[in-house]
This record gives structure tokens, sequence and C-alpha cells, in this order.
């Protein structure tokens, strides 16, 4: 029999962006909008995406990786949406898995604060991860990744 198991670990970044809680929350409910900084980095190619931003609807974003070194990896991204109220919170889960694997399942809280520069969003991600498939601290390397994306897309749009 194969050993199995599981590793929680729990994250939490902040960053502020010099504009509305509006306009961050916008980032993550408009499907075109959040396609513009979730993903699509250089060497990705989207297979499938879709969005139902609306507490009890789901979202998917399924890609394929294509590394320097020749390397391909497909990686699936599934989500529920449990709670959202506009412009302040939003809570979600999600499944990752990559080339089919499951990797893990998350908790993610985003909180939406108004500052006097714009809004401070602070990003809290509980995960269980599966078997040594994954190091924690690369996904919260990842999300620091994604946030600055998402910094980017909403200081050029």
């Amino acid at each position: 029999m194969t050993d199995r198991t599981m590793l929680h670990d729990t994250f939490a970044l902040e960053r502020e962006y010099p504009v509305t809680p509006a306009a961050v929350f916008r980032a993550f409910a408009d499907a075109e909008l959040k396609r513009r900084w979730f993903g699509g980095d250089e060497g990705w190619t989207t297979i499938s995406h879709g969005m139902d931003f609306r507490v009890g609807g789901a979202e998917h974003d399924e890609g394929r990786w294509d590394g320097p070194e020749g390397d391909s990896h497909v990686s699936r991204f599934d989500a529920v949406y449990h709670e959202i109220v506009e412009s302040q919170r939003i809570v979600f889960t999600y499944d990752m898995r990559v080339d089919g694997t499951h990797l893990s399942v998350s908790v993610t809280s985003i909180e939406l604060t108004p500052t006097v520069g714009g809004t401070l969003l602070t990003f809290t991600e509980q995960g269980v991860y599966f078997d040594g498939h994954e190091d924690p601290a690369l996904r919260a390397a990842g999300t620091r990744d994604l946030l600055e994306s998402l910094g980017r897309a909403l200081t050029t749009a």
C-alpha cells in the first residue's frame, strides 16, 4: 500500500492598490478583467475557462504551461464561491490539479479594506496538500505573483 499524506498550511498576504475597493472587486468579479491578470503568463495556453461569479457559482481555469526547457504541464483550478459581499469580501474553496494529479484543496478569503491611498487587499488561504505533490511555500509564492499581476492590471487598465 502506498503511504498517503496530508500537509496543512495557512498563509496570508497583503497588498495595497491605488484604486477603490470597487475597482479591485471588479477585477475578481468580471471574467474578462480577471483573465487579464489570472494566469496568462508567457508560455501559458488556455484550454478552457468558465466563471459564474455568484454565491454557489463555480469557476474553472485549465491551461497548459510550456516551460523553457521544453517541459509541458496542464493545470486545472476548480473553485466554488461561498460568500460574496460586493467591494468587501470574497470567500471560495478550490481544488488544484496538475497533469491530473490532485494537489490540494484550499479555503480562500479575500478582504478589501478602504485606505487613504486606495484599497488594502488581505488574501488568506488555508490549504490541505496531498501526498507531497506540492510545497505550500511554492503556492504562497505563486499567489504573490498573481497579486503582483493584479496590481499591474489595476494600474494599466
